[in-house]
């Protein structure tokens, strides 16, 4: 414990750690023996299989220099009884019972309040799922997404991207030469809907009928061994690092990409039968919150070919930066409990594309009616239909114990705080009448407007 405490103490903050700019340090093989004296890195980049690369990307060097100096000052058995630990707790889900139950009396009740723990079934499928992620999401994509399905989402992301690209245009802080570059990298975006057009082949992956400890081992060293072979070779960008059966979205800054599961596109986020006020109220807010996370705090340090490049001038990334800070001290008041409260640093980067998603969606929403009025549904109005079907993709139940650590861990704010982002819209007001003096209220000169 006090060997693990060490290395945490090397290792960066969270708002840190996603800082671009500060991990952007290029070592080389000589490097790390003259950095980082104290490991064997021939050995250890020959064991890695990484024997023949010779650049790097050292994204925490406090932390490499600051272990490597714990392996000269600790003892042996030390870093033995730590490797071991770790061997076992890492598999430690597949192991005899009473190992699946130390793991879950920690990780399940102590950390997080679950209960019971999930039945075996359930935790058999998940290991085949994160064994052949690829090979069950073509299945689960070809029964639960349909083309009509991907070819009505992909229309909306044409309508959003175009609703993002007038919002640069109307920005009247920023400057042409900023406004060009960002254009280009949204014109280049590449969006993967559904399900990547190449799927994984498994065919070296050896899966063995009752044993499930050596599968899970064979399986993560083949995802290894795919990871290395990309090493040296030209950068496809159009391959996922998510799971069509995932529920979840994800902006990859350096291939400047999203990919969005079919999973993710089921109901309540997309329903083919619902309006398009609730569609672009829900999965459109999904959609321009991963396209704004390319301009988001962080993804906006990288240019349309997604290397790390300063494309800002000074006074348009000061400003940008200001209205950040703004909708930090947003979110640090709010407080979930009465010893902790959200971290409006270390989710800015998430709070950002929130508002601004929301922002593009509504506009893009607004474009589709092509001037017509929004039809009115159950006596609610077309507004007031996009912003209670944002609200109500955030209806969640979590328990203290993991509302507390996310608190602590995540780069998101909690579920109920996310759904108060309609606060920096002018239109929510307009839509709920919202007055002065009302709990939610914001003064127009307190609401935040990023992009």
């Amino acid at each position: 414990m006090a060997l693990e405490t060490a290395i945490a103490k090397t290792h960066w903050s969270l708002t840190d750690t996603e800082d671009p700019a500060k991990g952007n340090n290029p070592w080389t093989r000589a490097d790390f023996a003259r950095k980082a004296p104290g490991v064997d890195w021939t050995a250890l980049f020959a064991a890695a299989g990484l024997g023949a690369q010779q650049r790097f990307v050292a994204w925490q060097p406090s932390a490499i220099t600051g272990e490597a100096a714990l392996i000269g000052s600790e003892p042996l058995e030390t870093w033995k009884d730590l490797l071991a630990f770790h061997l076992i707790d890492r598999n430690s889900g597949l192991l005899p019972k009473a190992f699946v139950d130390e793991r879950f009396a920690f990780y399940g009740k102590t950390l997080s309040g679950t209960p019971a723990l999930a039945p075996r079934w359930k935790r058999a499928v998940g290991a085949t799922n994160g064994a052949l992620g690829e090979a069950v999401g073509r299945l689960y994509a070809a029964k639960y997404f349909p083309p009509a399905d991907k070819a009505a989402v992909q229309a909306m992301v044409a309508n959003i991207k175009a609703a993002f690209s007038r919002r640069i245009d109307a920005l009247d802080w920023m400057a042409p030469a900023t406004k060009t570059e960002a254009k280009a990298k949204l014109t280049a975006l590449i969006v993967g809907v559904g399900y990547p057009d190449k799927w994984q082949d498994y065919s070296a992956l050896r899966i063995v009928r009752g044993d499930a400890l050596g599968n899970q081992m064979r399986a993560d060293l083949f995802d290894t061994k795919v990871k290395l072979a990309r090493l040296g070779r030209p950068v496809d960008r159009r391959e996922w690092v998510m799971t069509p059966q995932l529920v979840n979205a994800v902006n990859l800054p350096v291939l400047n990409a999203l990919n969005f599961p079919a999973a993710e596109l089921q109901p309540p986020h997309f329903d083919p039968k619902a309006t398009a006020a609730v569609n672009y109220g829900s999965v459109g807010a999904i959609i321009g919150h991963e396209i704004s996370h390319s301009f988001d705090n962080n993804g906006a340090e990288f240019d349309s070919h997604g290397r790390l490049r300063d494309w800002w001038t000074k006074s348009d990334f000061a400003h940008f930066q200001a209205s950040g800070q703004g909708l930090a001290k947003q979110f640090d008041g709010y407080c979930p409990f009465p010893d902790l409260c959200v971290k409006g640093e270390q989710t800015l980067a998430e709070n950002i594309a929130d508002v601004a998603g929301l922002s593009a969606a509504y506009d893009a929403w607004k474009m589709s009616l092509g001037g017509k009025p929004a039809p009115v549904v159950d006596g609610l109005s077309g507004e007031q239909q996009f912003f209670l079907s944002f609200a109500q993709t955030w209806r969640s139940k979590t328990r203290e114990q993991a509302l507390r650590q996310q608190l602590l861990t995540d780069g998101h704010a909690p579920a109920q705080y996310r759904a108060q982002t309609v606060r920096n819209l002018d239109a929510w007001y307009g839509a709920f009448d919202v007055k002065p003096g009302e709990k939610l209220y914001l003064t127009p000169s307190a609401r935040v407007r990023v992009w």
